[in-house]
């Protein structure tokens, strides 16, 4: 079984194509080109002159849908199922700090997932080693020190899938245990932290390579005290994680992280259960959130807890808000958080050899179809 696309307007790191074409077998890009000479397939797809580009991929996120992903298989579907239909095809599972046997419970039932669902990337864990005075909406009961035993326990706990893992370098043991990560071959993060400009620098040397949710959950710039942030920006092995909704970071402060670490900015959503959904109450982990106008917050404070956000709006805030380039905001959802999980040989490109993987987009950047590893996933509404 083949399939053509053709007709398109194809946008990925590598730029902007007119009259694109790509030959699809199985799960894989064939073949891709540009014209109206086209090779035979079993089926074909034309794309209307409208956008077509790579799978979003999502670093950080914790729910979608009215569903979260630390309440079992059937609710991690109808999260998946409902970013899926904004374009996310693969995703990293994020998981809030709890007790430790819940969050062991929580990174086997996503092991389990992963072996059967290839679009699932594995699971994150955002805590609990997090600094509680920049605990965000996490229960600050279940924050604890990355002791050895607690590290290897969560390692073992997600039999290889453990991805990534949010750090405060602060905590007693951090940098000890970033080199116990590294070695396992989980993506460092740091994040929910203190830490000033010269610890974010020491993390990045012992191996950090992510930064949580840039601006949120840690120290500012300051002229006299640059920060985390900033040293992120001077580090070009670092990737920066950024929620563009319009509510976490000002569009003009997200503008200024794209043109300050070019190729560098991963959009994620870190989106909860109400995302897709409508406002309302909910839970994130243990904690009780209200959702009003889209803006999550922990019940009764107006403390943020994660977003609404969905990729397909990030790119759109991107584009119209931060007066971003189209390219560049791709990239920011595609070939950039591939390349911070070292996938980038086969992920974030429309080019032979890349997994087949496309969002078709109007010329408004809405989502009107998807598809991962050559399937159709999903029209909106469907």
């Amino acid at each position: 079984m083949t399939t053509l696309f053709y007709g398109a307007r194809k946008l990925d790191g590598h730029g902007e194509i007119d009259e694109f074409w790509m030959l699809v077998d199985g799960d894989t890009i064939t073949a891709a080109g540009s014209g109206r000479e086209l090779p035979e397939a079993t089926e074909r797809i034309d794309v209307g002159g409208r956008w077509l580009v790579p799978g979003f991929m999502d670093l950080h996120t914790h729910g979608g849908g009215s569903h979260s992903y630390d309440d079992g298989p059937e609710e991690i579907a109808g999260a998946l199922a409902t970013h899926r239909a904004h374009g996310t095809t693969r995703t990293l599972l994020s998981l809030v700090a709890n007790p430790v046997a819940q969050l062991r419970e929580c990174l086997s039932v996503i092991a389990d997932l992963a072996a059967v669902d290839p679009l699932v990337l594995g699971s994150h864990l955002e805590g609990p080693f997090l600094a509680p005075g920049r605990r965000g909406a996490h229960n600050p009961d279940f924050l604890m020190e990355p002791t050895p035993f607690a590290v290897e326990e969560l390692i073992g706990a997600a039999r290889g899938t453990l991805r990534q893992l949010t750090i405060a370098p602060e905590l007693p043991g951090a940098l000890e245990a970033i080199d116990v990560l590294v070695e396992n071959e989980v993506t460092v993060a740091i994040g929910h932290s203190e830490m000033p400009f010269e610890l974010a620098q020491q993390a990045f040397d012992r191996g950090a390579r992510l930064l949580t949710h840039a601006f949120n959950a840690m120290p500012g710039i300051h002229h006299r005290a640059p920060g985390p942030v900033v040293a992120a920006f001077e580090d070009d092995r670092v990737t920066i994680e950024l929620i563009l909704d319009g509510e976490h970071v000002h569009p003009d402060v997200a503008a200024m992280a794209f043109h300050a670490a070019p190729g560098r900015i991963a959009l994620i959503t870190d989106a909860m259960a109400a995302a897709g959904a409508s406002d309302g109450d909910y839970r994130l982990g243990s904690l009780n959130v209200t959702v009003q106008d889209g803006l999550a917050l922990l019940s009764g404070t107006s403390t943020i807890a994660g977003s609404t956000l969905t990729q397909d709006v990030a790119l759109r805030c991107a584009i119209e808000l931060s007066h971003i380039s189209p390219i560049d905001a791709v990239a920011a959802l595609t070939v950039t958080p591939a390349r911070a999980l070292g996938l980038e040989h086969r992920h974030g490109y429309l080019a032979p050899g890349y997994v087949a993987d496309a969002v078709w987009l109007d010329h408004e950047w809405q989502v009107q179809q998807v598809w991962a590893n050559g399937l159709r996933l999903s029209c909106p509404g469907s």
